[in-house]
């Protein structure tokens, strides 16, 4: 996530990434590796270096990917809450008869 975030300012070296995070060049490129094959970065070749940076159409799709998941979600939470709704207006109206009987006691 650290790599991913410091790549979201601009593109960035492996060795420019790996003197920002706290773990070895080598480990750095194996994150750098899976978010590439993720879809989520790309590179380039700059003379002797690769330059990583964010790639646009895959943070688009892992966007929709997650805005797909959280409208199942709040469409499951909805619907939940409308079913429970009828039952606690229910209870609701018993605590307000109660209520109502301990005043004219």
């Amino acid at each position: 996530m650290a790599i991913f975030q410091r790549l979201a300012h601009g593109p960035m070296a492996v060795h420019e990434l790996a003197a920002l995070v706290p773990v070895s060049r080598p480990a750095v490129s194996q994150h750098l590796r899976v978010l590439k094959d993720a879809g989520l970065i790309r590179d380039s070749k700059e003379g002797t270096r690769r330059v990583y940076e964010l790639d646009a159409a895959g943070i688009a799709r892992l966007r929709a990917h997650f805005d797909q998941v959280w409208d199942k979600a709040l469409s499951a939470f909805q619907s939940s809450a409308e079913k429970a709704t009828p039952q606690n207006d229910k209870a609701g109206e018993k605590d307000d008869k109660r209520r109502q009987k301990r005043r004219h006691s």
